[in-house]
């Protein structure tokens, strides 16, 4: 098969199916660069326009229906409009939704957080991930007096702290050192070399948007002690992996940071972040207790976020509903496996639970290393069969299950990806 012209013929096809899309996407391109205000939704030739979303299905304004494997990249683990979440925000906003002051939602949402995740003694809100992730240095910077920060290669933690293939031009001004992911022993040799100088250690227990790479154990191990004996901060960026139990990540591996980052989906598919750690660590905002540091932002507690994460919580993310949801992640993730393996497609799939990730190789993937040589062309092909279908994933092959989606609906997928590597 010739790749490029199949990829080419994929796109043709999927643009003159979607008229009312194309307009919009000229309209949008006049007064938006590059025609949107987020990156990462873009792919050749246009994205579809989304009209109306219900349950686990979205529709757009050309008239198809998709079932939705995305869940907006991980926020939208509860799927569309959840009752619950919408019941609350309902009589939220029904007693106004610029407050200018303290309420009741915020107290019962950190005490909900406090009580999930073991490595949160006290916790502050922000507006997203990327804004958590900036105050979880903030505070290891004050806190340790020292300015360098230890990231990874392929490394996500918000739209300015990235980490791919290269430097990125948008990254705010810290005093990173990027070393390879999975790598216990260079880390090791990292530290013993800069360890006094460095004030945090920010990881994805799985690199989400970097390809669901999951973190070796072992080596996230080496991360807790080597930090603990260096004096530094170690903060689990778990804004994708909180996820995969009641307790995220960190519950599942048994291994406590200081500080834990937060957003997507914990406030029912609202704008959602929070960062918290350490009683000491957070002193730092306590003015009762000495704490010099001031945390602004105008939306951090505002109603609707408070009031659908407080819903979300309790009355429907429950340790069973998040286990079902993982299980079924897994079981897909290995079925597709299966699938490209039994046709000798060079293709794998990556990820933990309900989160994972196609590639166009085949595989094991342990590290961004391990991606080289993988065949893009691929998976744009798979994007666009599964589009076809009814099906949305993300173009660069990321899944994120929500709590909608059924057995039945992944063994529609795995019938669909059948027929892809079919001859």
């Amino acid at each position: 098969m010739d790749l490029d012209h199949a990829v080419q013929a994929a796109r043709t096809a999927y643009a003159t199916a979607r008229p009312q899309s194309a307009g919009w996407a000229d309209r949008a391109r006049r007064v938006l660069p590059g025609g949107n205000t987020r990156s990462v939704l873009q792919f050749d030739p246009f994205p579809f326009r989304v009209e109306r979303a219900q349950g686990r299905l979205l529709f757009d304004i050309d008239g198809y229906e998709y079932l939705d494997l995305l869940g907006n990249y991980t926020a939208g683990l509860l799927g569309h409009s959840p009752e619950p979440v919408f019941a609350a925000v309902r009589a939220a906003l029904g007693r106004g939704w610029s407050l200018g002051s303290v309420h009741s939602d915020e107290v019962r949402l950190a005490e909900l957080i406090v009580d999930r995740f073991p490595s949160i003694d006290q916790v502050r809100f922000t507006n997203s991930g990327t804004e958590a992730n900036l105050m979880a240095l903030a505070v290891a910077t004050h806190h340790t007096g020292r300015s360098k920060i230890v990231v990874f290669e392929n490394g996500y933690h918000g739209g300015v702290i990235t980490f791919g293939s290269g430097p990125n031009p948008v990254n705010v001004p810290h005093d990173w050192l990027i070393l390879p992911y999975n790598d216990g022993a260079a880390f090791e040799a990292a530290m013993d070399k800069h360890g006094d100088q460095v004030a945090a250690v920010l990881v994805e227990p799985m690199q989400g948007s970097g390809g669901c790479i999951p973190g070796d154990p072992d080596f996230l191990a080496v991360l807790r002690s080597a930090s603990t004996q260096h004096g530094s901060v170690l903060i689990f960026d778990e804004v994708m992996t909180s996820r995969l139990s009641v307790g995220g990540a960190q519950k599942q591996l048994g291994i406590t940071p200081d500080m834990t980052t937060l957003g997507k989906y914990l406030a029912g598919g609202l704008s959602f972040g929070a960062f918290g750690g350490r009683d000491d660590l957070m002193a730092a905002f306590d003015p009762r207790r000495g704490g010099t540091l001031g945390h602004a932002g105008t939306f951090n507690n505002n109603v609707a976020s408070m009031a659908g994460g407080v819903a979300a919580l309790t009355e429907v993310l429950t340790a069973d509903v998040l286990n079902a949801t993982n299980h079924r992640g897994n079981d897909l993730r290995n079925r597709l496996n299966a699938v490209f393996a039994n046709h000798q497609m060079p293709m794998c799939v990556t990820g933990v639970g309900s989160l994972m990730n196609i590639h166009g190789i085949v595989g094991p993937v342990d590290s961004a290393n391990d991606l080289a040589g993988a065949d893009d062309r691929l998976k744009e092909l798979l994007f666009f069969h599964l589009l076809a279908a009814g099906i949305y994933t993300a173009r660069r092959g990321f899944i994120a299950l929500s709590i909608e989606i059924t057995d039945e609906d992944v063994d529609r997928v795995i019938a669909e990806v059948e027929s892809f590597c079919m001859p």
